[in-house]
């Protein structure tokens, strides 16, 4: 199982990225896929996640209005469009996996309930 991470780097607050997560190694399509972030000191928390059946979709309200999550089960690819980009923004982003179906458009399963993970890919906002 691989979940390899990419688009990260660093950014002009207002400024945009496309963070890509390439998945192999399982049957992408049955899980819900889901971006979380972590930053120096502060614990993970989840930015936004999207089902695998009906592409319901679930963002944190840090993140909502600004972020834009959606995925290609053809490509095994989940994507995070980022706009508005803010200093606190700033954060090792992370994709992760999951087979179990309780999250949804209201409610993101803690992290540790994950089945898979990427290495992560720095996202940094300064100017």
């Amino acid at each position: 199982v691989q979940l390899v991470e990419s688009g990260g780097g660093l950014v002009q607050p207002g400024g945009s990225l496309r963070l890509s997560c390439a998945a192999s190694g399982f049957t992408f399509s049955s899980y819900y896929m889901s971006w979380f972030r972590q930053a120096p000191g502060k614990e993970r928390e989840g930015v936004s996640g999207i089902s695998s059946s009906d592409g319901g979709t679930y963002y944190a309200d840090s993140v909502k209005g600004r972020f834009t999550i959606s995925r290609d089960n053809a490509k095994n690819t989940v994507y995070l469009q980022m706009n508005s980009l803010k200093p606190e923004d700033t954060a090792l982003y992370y994709c992760a996996a999951d087979r179990d179906g309780n999250n949804s458009p209201t409610y993101l399963r803690p992290w540790w309930e994950y089945d898979y993970w990427g290495q992560g890919t720095q996202v940094t906002v300064s100017s």
